[in-house]
């Protein structure tokens, strides 16, 4: 019998909602079905607006919870549609939500995802599953990242080293040794797409940098690159996470503005492609164990540009995306959240404490009933 589950994700990079099915039977995890819906431009200025902070922050937030959660819930009826599978066959969803704030090293630790599960559960008439980061942090973690359980599951082989690397709004990694008695490592490593987008939205009014083309047209330089390296959160040891509470169109105006440049903006972009790849491969080196191949998901993985700065200072070391794992790069984390309810659901953890940081590993996620 299948035993079938969707995630929703809306990640950093507040693109699109994607939407994904999967099969969980007999142990295993097979991609069904898949759907993404584009964020309108008016709904990636409210997330923006509401991450970097506004007037009336209650009352908007309130409000673009019910907004997403219409939209998350009518993702996942376009889904079920697509794949021709009644909604009475899913077991549960599970719902990441759109983050808006991450405050993993407050005294008063807490994260905030919304798109309110009350409603999609109501709209689909399906068990959702959310809220998955509080738990972790309730057991003293970071509440992220939360899928390298799921890459354990899927890429982890013992004759490899492997690195699944997710280049989204914010980049994370999650370590896979090949001597399965040695423990996972997982963080976020800094800005992935984030700031790369911002950049291109504020200088062109376009969503991405098309295959890095916009980069590659510019030079890196040095100095700015030194500048944005000094910020505290790349010194962190892990495990770390961070977000666009951090690194946002004004953390980035404000190093060109100490800096008093003079570069042109396609220049700052490819600085910018720098910072990404540099603060990724820097972390890989400095890691206890060597290295034999790097799997990149998320939006990063289609930037040719991107994607061949990783393979230069990388080396030796192979970088592919996960497609070569039968896994399209930009269904992975939504495959995730899948995956997680499915934990859930069945009163088993979806954290790992070696790499959140969390005291214990615990069952993650609030259950809202069909």
């Amino acid at each position: 019998m299948p035993e079938y589950y969707i995630g929703l994700m809306s990640g950093t990079s507040m693109d699109a909602i994607d939407a994904v099915l999967i099969n969980c039977s007999n142990n295993n995890v097979k991609l069904v079905a898949n759907h993404s819906q584009e964020l309108s431009l008016e709904t990636r200025q409210k997330i923006t607006e509401l991450c970097i902070g506004c007037d009336d922050e209650l009352k908007k937030m309130l409000s673009l919870d019910t907004e997403l959660a219409i939209q998350f819930a009518n993702c996942a009826n376009a889904l079920l549609k697509k794949s021709n599978i009644g909604h009475k066959d899913i077991i549960a969803i599970g719902s990441h939500g759109q983050t808006l704030r991450h405050y993993p090293n407050s005294p008063i630790k807490n994260s905030l995802q919304i798109a309110n599960p009350n409603i999609i559960a109501e709209l689909t008439g399906i068990t959702t599953i959310a809220d998955f980061r509080r738990r972790d942090m309730a057991a003293s973690g970071q509440g992220a990242p939360l899928v390298p359980a799921f890459h354990e599951k899927v890429f982890r082989k013992e004759n490899q080293n492997t690195i699944v690397l997710n280049i989204g709004g914010i980049a994370n990694i999650t370590v896979l040794p090949a001597d399965l008695t040695k423990d996972i490592i997982g963080f976020d490593t800094g800005p992935g797409n984030g700031l790369l987008d911002a950049w291109i939205q504020n200088q062109k009014q376009q969503n991405y940098d098309d295959n890095g083309n916009w980069a590659a047209s510019g030079t890196a330089n040095d100095e700015l690159l030194k500048l944005f390296l000094k910020e505290p959160y790349f010194q962190l040891p892990y495990p770390k996470s961070t977000g666009r509470e951090l690194f946002n169109i004004d953390w980035l105006n404000k190093m060109l503005g100490s800096n008093n440049h003079t570069l042109s903006a396609e220049d700052i972009q490819a600085s910018l492609v720098e910072l990404t790849t540099h603060s990724i491969t820097a972390e890989i080196n400095a890691l206890p164990i060597s290295i034999d191949r790097v799997l990149v998901c998320g939006g990063g993985a289609q930037n040719d540009y991107l994607m061949a700065r990783l393979q230069s200072q990388l080396g030796s070391v192979s970088v592919s995306t996960t497609a070569t794992e039968s896994i399209e790069p930009e269904w992975v984390e939504a495959m995730a959240f899948a995956w997680l309810a499915k934990q859930t659901r069945n009163n088993l953890a979806g954290n790992i404490p070696s790499v959140s940081g969390a005291n214990k590993a615990v069952i993650l996620g609030a259950i809202y009933s069909a």
